[in-house]
């Protein structure tokens, strides 16, 4: 089959609005008008690390169009935005990060005052709201541990009138984490076992060719006797023949081993309370300053926030490792994420802090099942919206429509948007075919704004390094970079239009493409699987900004 690209040319001519919250000036909406294009098959390594800054007309890769943004931007002027990456730790000193890090102008470095009396010590650079923890549950452990004094071993012959709608819940719940805790035991098991294999396939190797560290010619040129040994001969000629070793192969598979286990000792395990250590009662209210302002990661594998941070903001002009898509903003740190379930409090908490201090685009990479306190999270998005704040929102990586099951935090509450500054993004991949949407991108008609590139996303991670990584928390700061681009250039544009702006904007994509986590082979549009049915442009963006506020003079 003959595979053709598609992409949409803007048009900023025609004018309407795309919602009723919108005031001010109306948001264009974007052209049906597309070109098809011959698909892009073989990438180099330059174009596999800067992919997501692509433009499909130029490149037939599937990009934010950046460098033809910048071209339209060049000598307009600019002011700069703060971004609030709420996130696990940030390595502020990183070599692509610490031009742009903000620090407080109110707040006087190591006095062990609070100079600005906004109720947090020495917030230089942001705000750290796990102290000095990191692994913790996740929210479905911590509900079940909970209700399960109450509920466990009863039937609903024991259960009170007033408490069968609890006690279903209950059941529901506990199935489910029962469910998810038995997964997680098989893949360590499953993982362990791979591993045992190759290392015994490595040693077998190392005794027939007599050496440490052998080559695809040299396990060629040996005959094994034994039927045993001549099996794991073929497994190993296989692996050598891809290009890799069984070395390799076996640090490859240390991370799903390592993920597995922080499952089965930490996300699942009943007696684990990471907040301890906190002091603080996350289920309450009552105290609302904790933590303290160390907002840097805190473990070796905390590198989720740095690469957030890298995504939107790494230095544009250094010639270093990598190029974040907005040059005129700051970093605001707010460490609020652990390895496991955030937790409501901190992210309501979290969210308000960004806000009150300025920043003007916040980014929440992370997402959970289960949000018993939803409620404060909700006011905090409302209060934002009140600040005129975007919130860029990673819509999760479970390959499931969470217009079903829904994904924590989230602006829709009962089918209904609860505010207009909250934007939700898929992800999205560098292959422009029937495989577009990453498989493991969560996708929803109501609750999915957008999609951005979210795999295979290279950029910084802590100790000054770079690494690749994927999912929808690399799709939504490229979307934050792109709403922070536009409120530099365009700063009289409201919050509200800045996120219909890249919803109306984004190029469309009409083609069929698979459907994540369906095993039947279903294709899908975009727009079924998406508000808006397209793709974020940064170019497409910044023209439809530039058209609104020139008509608008």
């Amino acid at each position: 089959m003959k595979i053709t690209k598609q992409i949409l040319i803007v048009a900023v001519g025609a004018f309407a609005a795309s919602c009723s919250s919108i005031h001010k000036i109306a948001v264009p909406t974007g052209s049906d008008k597309i070109i098809n294009l011959p698909a892009k098959k073989v990438f180099t390594e330059e174009e596999i690390n800067a992919w997501s800054h692509a433009d499909l007309e130029l490149d037939s890769i599937p990009g934010i169009s950046l460098a033809k943004a910048y071209q339209f931007l060049e000598g307009k002027k600019s002011v700069p935005v703060i971004v609030a990456i709420t996130d696990s730790g940030t390595d502020i000193e990183h070599e692509d990060l610490k031009s742009k890090v903000w620090t407080n102008p109110k707040e006087i470095a190591g006095n062990g005052k609070d100079d600005d009396k906004n109720g947090f010590i020495d917030d230089i650079h942001g705000w750290n709201f796990l102290g000095s923890t990191y692994d913790e549950t996740l929210e479905i452990t911590r509900l079940y541990r909970k209700l399960k004094p109450k509920y466990e071993g009863k039937t609903s012959v024991d259960i009170k009138k007033e408490d069968a709608e609890d006690y279903a819940a209950f059941k529901a719940l506990e199935e489910d984490y029962k469910q998810n805790l038995e997964e997680a035991k098989e893949g360590q098991k499953k993982y362990m076992q791979y591993q045992d294999m190759l290392k015994g396939i490595d040693d077998a190797m190392k005794r027939l060719t007599g050496k440490e560290t052998y080559t695809l010619e040299d396990v060629k040129n040996t005959e094994a006797l034994q039927p045993e040994v001549n099996a794991k001969k073929e497994i190993a000629l296989r692996i050598l023949s891809s290009g890799s070793t069984i070395k390799e192969q076996m640090e490859q598979l240390d991370g799903a081993i390592d993920y597995y286990t922080s499952k089965v000792n930490t996300y699942y395990n009943l007696e684990f309370d990471g907040r301890v250590a906190l002091n603080d009662d996350a289920y309450s209210m009552e105290n609302k300053v904790y933590g303290d302002n160390d907002v840097r990661d805190h473990a070796e594998d905390e590198i989720h926030g740095t690469h957030v941070s890298g995504i939107v903001l790494a230095d544009r002009n250094n010639n270093l490792g990598a190029k974040g898509v907005v040059e005129n903003a700051l970093l605001m740190a707010v460490r609020m994420v652990p390895n496991g379930d955030e937790y409501d409090k901190d992210v309501a908490l979290g969210i308000r802090y960004a806000v009150d201090n300025g920043a003007k685009v916040i980014n929440t990479s992370f997402g959970k099942g289960y949000s018993p306190n939803a409620e404060w999270v909700y006011d905090a998005i409302k209060y934002a919206a009140k600040k005129d704040v975007l919130i860029v929102n990673a819509a999760g990586n479970d390959a499931q429509n969470i217009d079903e099951k829904p994904s924590y935090p989230k602006d829709v509450d009962d089918a209904e948007e609860i505010s207009d500054n909250f934007l939700t993004v898929g992800a999205i991949t560098r292959f422009y075919n029937e495989d577009l949407l990453a498989n493991f991108t969560n996708y929803g008609k109501k609750s999915v704004d957008v999609f951005a590139p979210g795999h295979d996303i290279y950029n910084t991670v802590i100790n000054d390094k770079y690494k690749k990584l994927s999912g929808t928390s690399m799709a939504s700061p490229a979307t934050a970079g792109v709403a922070a681009l536009i409120r530099s250039y365009y700063p009289e544009l409201s919050a509200s239009q800045v996120k219909h702006i890249i919803m109306n904007s984004g190029t469309l994509v009409s083609k069929e493409i698979a459907l994540p986590g369906d095993e039947t082979g279903k294709k899908v549009k975009l727009s079924e699987v998406s508000k808006s049915g397209r793709i974020v442009n940064a170019y497409n963006a910044v023209r439809m900004a530039d058209a609104m506020v020139n008509q608008k003079k």
